[in-house]
């Protein structure tokens, strides 16, 4: 019996190592697969003046500095959609930019283009509150 505990011991290191090479090599493949992934860039801005004109103003802003920036699969700007009134509706913006890169690193290099921080330099001003939301995203097929 004292002869087993020892191969025992050697057994059960051996399959734990082997589980954690494992899902080590997941996990670098993880951090690989997000330098690779859509990266979802949305941004909601609640503004100090509400008003019609301020909103539109703030969506021409977002069209002339955000848009046509390498990297960028997608891009959309816009003001809240009043029509869109359910429970779990948040109301509590005024305009949403959208924009998808092709991976992290174009996102990256989006958060100090010039013409960005052009953008915030003109706009901040205005804006009561800005919540940003970040995500990988994948598309889940044909739609």
């Amino acid at each position: 019996m004292k002869t087993l505990r020892p191969l025992a011991i050697v057994g059960l290191l051996a399959i734990v190592g082997y589980f954690a090479l494992k899902e080590g090599s997941r996990m670098a493949s993880s951090a690989e697969d997000k330098q690779q992934a859509l990266a979802a860039h949305n941004v909601y801005f609640t503004l100090h003046d509400g008003s019609p004109e301020a909103i539109e103003k703030m969506v021409a802003a977002c069209h002339k500095h955000l848009t046509g920036h390498e990297g960028t699969v997608f891009y959309a700007a816009g003001p809240l959609a009043a029509d869109f009134d359910r429970p779990v509706n948040d109301r509590g913006f005024h305009v949403g930019l959208h924009v998808v890169f092709k991976n992290k690193a174009a996102h990256d290099k989006y958060q100090g283009h010039e013409r960005h921080l052009k953008f915030i330099e003109e706009n901040k001003a205005s804006w009561k509150q800005v919540r940003v939301f970040d995500s990988y995203v994948t598309s889940g097929g044909k739609s």
